[in-house]
């Protein structure tokens, strides 16, 4: 309840879509291949902002 108001670090948003994108990749990879591939390059993108963070 404390943490209810706050804000997320620059990090943990890159964390939580980061996440996001590779489960859409993965629910995609059973239907729509190239969707998949480009959801999981967009991932490696937010994954690489990420590491310049550290």
């Amino acid at each position: 309840m404390f943490g209810l108001f706050k804000k997320k670090s620059e990090k943990e948003k890159l964390q939580e879509q980061y996440e996001k994108l590779l489960k859409e990749a993965h629910t995609l990879s059973t239907t729509n291949r190239k969707m998949s591939d480009e959801k999981a390059y967009q991932a490696n993108e937010v994954l690489k902002k990420l590491e310049q963070l550290d």
